[in-house]
């Protein structure tokens, strides 16, 4: 009995039902069976009519006897439909709906689910306008649609909901016995799981809501540790991957760099390079995840990487989700590593086509011991002489596949991963759990906590007047390069001109976007730094990468439009000096979830904190946005709120493959099978056979 066999072969599934199916990715019996509930009903206790009360949701039976078609006065069709279960009458109010008239026909028993509103004529009748029903058939085949909890799907309008729980309901009958239990004996013994195939009934068709929690249990933790397992393949095989990097601590490079800088490394820092220079010195490949709050100093301890790398004749290359990143890479590295003799190059699709070439040239060479660039460094005709070392940034930005795409450009080369977005601890076990972590959570000595208030533009504007009139400078940032018709917002370019000329007129104003060509950002960042500009407009362009100890205000305009990760991201722009600084928010909140972004700024600076916040306001799905790469789609695990279940799960599976590694042992032949089911094989995470 295959579980992958086609859906079409279950009876009453045509190739039109086959492509609806497709359409919500059921293509195989187990994709059916997978497809869990979004919700459920209890349909196990039906009130009569007249036990309802006004305003209240609840589910009735009842048998239709006499339709109302009614014109209203624009002379648009509306339908009532009388319902009577013999203890009182309640009507359907169906806008737009007149089909209903031949659908429900007079003498047709359903189930209808909405809010009931009392009617005062006549006496003791209910209206319901916004409601669901089911038509009842009269054979046994209705007690999977009421007299019991009841799953509701998500369904196109097309692919009735009624025809799914039906098939759903046939498939577990039918392949039942294919669901086989998975896990181990020692992952189970002590738990108090239900098994595999119970927790799949139970999670369409429960018995109790009881029984429901604990299938959703059940199927969350097999996620997790599905996952860990995985994870924890990976990094066993990581750990005895051989590379073919050697390296020494010369100092030649790094004594003078160290010696360049204008500060001193924090006690963390100093204990974070040294995790990441004895895996380097090591025989296997430095596999790593450096994270850190906005301004504790990550990209100066990857240089420190880099440059061991290159004092021992090898090339590094940091690879940025984004040209603009990218760019502030660049120049950031470049500010310190031309002066020690490095040659580092940008590459970027969207560089000069002649540029472009003349820079990959030099790459292949080995002419260019720094390469920083997008996505560009992939490219198949993008070869190294001798890479050694690849810093990876806003990891989450990136697939697996693309960290190991890089690293295969030199022999089993180190990777070293950062983010400058922290990571709630949930998510690094889901996205980072196969590498080493690294954390950097102090600040440098002398560093003030940002104060942020919520003000008025007219207020923000008399206070940066305040903090410049004092020798200090000021960001201040805007969501769009210029105005839209599409929205109502102040816009960076025309307000450059507006603030020089209407409100600062005293003082020079400078505008930075992501428009402008590396060198005149390069040049307007010089001003900003060297104290010819006072007050910089910008974009996000900003967010991170920025670095002027003398800019003590950054006043964020229109901060309900930013997520809270880039409102952190952007108050860490200032507060890089010893001066008191502050982050000043304008806008006006009006949804609940700008509101809470809001409250979180104001309440806190500490970035993991934030970032927990984050997770919770917009879940995680959305918390990496758009491109969350490498994420998993979990069905019915939350990273949220089962913490304490997935780091259950991740132990249990480490522990596992500590002691099987490869998963030989015959009691782990099924767990195995799933994972390669799971996961496919596509990476090479298992050894087959």
């Amino acid at each position: 009995m295959d579980l992958q066999k086609d859906v079409r072969y279950l009876k009453g599934v045509g190739p039109a039902r086959q492509r609806l199916l497709a359409d919500i990715g059921i293509r195989t019996v187990y994709e059916l069976l997978t497809y869990y509930p979004r919700d459920h009903v209890d349909r196990s206790h039906l009130k009569l009519i007249a036990q309802l009360q006004d305003q209240e949701t609840t589910t009735i039976q009842a048998t239709v006897v006499a339709h109302h078609p009614i014109y209203t006065r624009s002379r648009k069709k509306l339908l009532k439909i009388d319902l009577s279960d013999g203890t009182g009458t309640a009507t359907l109010v169906c806008f737009n709906q007149f089909y209903l008239k031949d659908t429900l026909p007079q003498g047709r028993t359903i189930i209808v689910n909405g809010k009931f509103e009392k009617k005062t004529s006549p006496a003791n009748a209910f209206e319901v306008t916004n409601f669901t029903y089911e038509v009842l058939s009269g054979d046994h085949e209705d007690l999977i649609h009421t007299g019991r909890i009841v799953p509701v799907y998500s369904v196109t309008q097309h692919l009735n909901l009624r025809f799914l729980r039906s098939l759903i309901r046939q498939a577990l009958d039918e392949y039942r016995p294919a669901l086989a239990e998975f896990l181990p004996p020692e992952i189970i013994s002590g738990q108090s799981w239900l098994d595999w195939p119970r927790a799949i009934e139970y999670i369409h068709f429960p018995p109790s809501f009881t029984e429901l929690e604990l299938a959703k249990r059940r199927l969350a933790f097999t996620e997790f540790f599905i996952l860990e397992m995985v994870l924890a393949v990976k990094h066993f095989k990581e750990q005895r991957l051989v590379k073919g990097n050697s390296y020494q601590l010369k100092k030649n490079l790094l004594t003078p760099f160290k010696q360049l800088l204008p500060f001193e490394f924090t006690a963390e820092q100093k204990k974070v390079i040294r995790e990441i220079f004895e895996d380097m010195q090591s025989v296997h490949p430095l596999n790593r995840l450096l994270q850190g709050d906005v301004g504790s100093g990550k990209t100066v301890v990857s240089l420190c990487a880099m440059l061991l790398a290159v004092e021992n004749g090898y090339q590094a290359a940091i690879m940025a989700p984004t040209e603009i990143l990218a760019e502030q890479h660049f120049l950031y590295l470049e500010r310190y590593l031309h002066d020690l003799g490095v040659k580092t190059a940008l590459l970027t699709s969207g560089m000069d086509k002649k540029e472009y070439r003349q820079v990959k040239t030099d790459i292949a060479s080995g002419q260019v011991q720094v390469a920083v660039g997008t996505q560009a460094l992939l490219e198949k005709d993008v070869s190294f002489k001798r890479l050694g070392l690849v810093v990876i940034d806003e990891q989450h930005k990136f697939g697996v596949r693309q960290r190991l795409s890089l690293r295969g450009k030199g022999s089993q080369a180190d990777v070293l991963v950062m983010t400058a977005t922290p990571i709630p601890r949930s998510l690094a076990l889901t996205l980072y759990g196969d590498l080493d972590v690294s954390t950097i959570g102090q600040l440098p000595p002398g560093r003030l906590p940002i104060k942020t208030y919520k003000l008025t533009e007219q207020e923000a504007y008399d206070f940066v007047k305040g903090q410049v009139s004092q020798g200090r400078q000021a960001f201040i940032v805007y969501p769009l390069i210029e105005e839209s018709p599409n929205f109502t917002l102040k816009a960076a370019r025309r307000m450059a001109t507006d603030l020089q000329e209407k409100v600062f007129p005293e003082y020079k104003v400078g505008l930075m976007h992501g428009r402008l060509k590396v060198e005149e950002k390069e040049r307007i960042m010089a001003d900003f730094k060297n104290k010819k500009i006072d007050i910089l407009v910008a974009t996000t362009v900003i967010e991170v990468g920025i670095d002027i100890a003398n800019a003590t205000v950054m006043l964020i305009e229109h901060a309900e439009r930013f997520g809270l990760a880039t409102l952190h991201q952007l108050r860490g722009r200032v507060g890089r000096g010893s001066d008191q600084s502050y982050c000043l928010l304008v806008g006006e909140a009006r949804t609940p979830e700008a509101r809470s972004r809001i409250a979180a700024m104001l309440a806190s600076t500490d970035g993991f904190k934030i970032a927990e916040q984050d997770l919770q306001i917009r879940g995680p799905g959305e918390f990496f946005g758009t491109r969350q790469s490498g994420l998993p789609e979990f069905k019915i695990a939350d990273v949220v709120n089962d913490f304490a279940l997935l780091s259950q799960a991740r132990e249990m599976a480490f522990a596992l493959v500590q002691a099987d590694p490869y998963l030989r042992q015959q009691q782990h032949a099924p767990l195995k099978k799933f994972m390669i089911e799971a996961y496919g094989n596509s990476l090479n995470l298992i050894q087959v056979g």
